[in-house]
């Protein structure tokens, strides 16, 4: 049961779909510091409302646009995404070489293939002989 588990877990779409989703999570951090401390601000200065916050930025409009927080979830996102890289993204990458199968990175070439003249069928190896769709020799 456990090695059945552990099978589940280590599908490569599984762990894909795992590690795009805390990228996702980290970005949407990202998307609420800016608008947070930055596109709420600057429509509040411009509606004309009162509000202030101490840090790195400016006051427009009695608004203060807190661009030192939005620094800091960029820092944050750099910082959470090395970590994702290092410790689940390396690790799989490393166990998955050993199954022999490749993960993250850009698609292998097919393999080479030929033409049976006589179903017309593309996929056969270039070393084969005899066709496994029609069974007609090939040259």
């Amino acid at each position: 049961m456990i090695k059945g588990f552990k099978n589940f877990l280590m599908q490569g779409d599984l762990i894909v779909i795992a590690v795009g989703l805390v990228v996702a999570l980290a970005f949407s951090t990202l998307i609420k510091a800016f608008t947070d401390s930055i596109i709420t601000p600057l429509v509040s200065a411009i509606e004309g409302s009162s509000g202030g916050a101490p840090g790195l930025g400016w006051t427009l409009n009695g608004q203060f646009v807190n661009v030192g927080a939005f620094i800091s979830a960029i820092i944050y996102f750099v910082i959470f995404m090395v970590v994702i890289y290092f410790v689940l993204v390396v690790p799989y990458r490393a166990y998955m070489a050993r199954q022999g199968k490749t993960v993250f990175g850009p698609p292998q070439p097919a393999a080479p293939t030929k033409t049976c003249p006589e179903c017309l069928s593309g996929d056969l190896p270039v070393a084969a002989t005899r066709c496994s769709h029609c069974g007609v020799v090939l040259v």
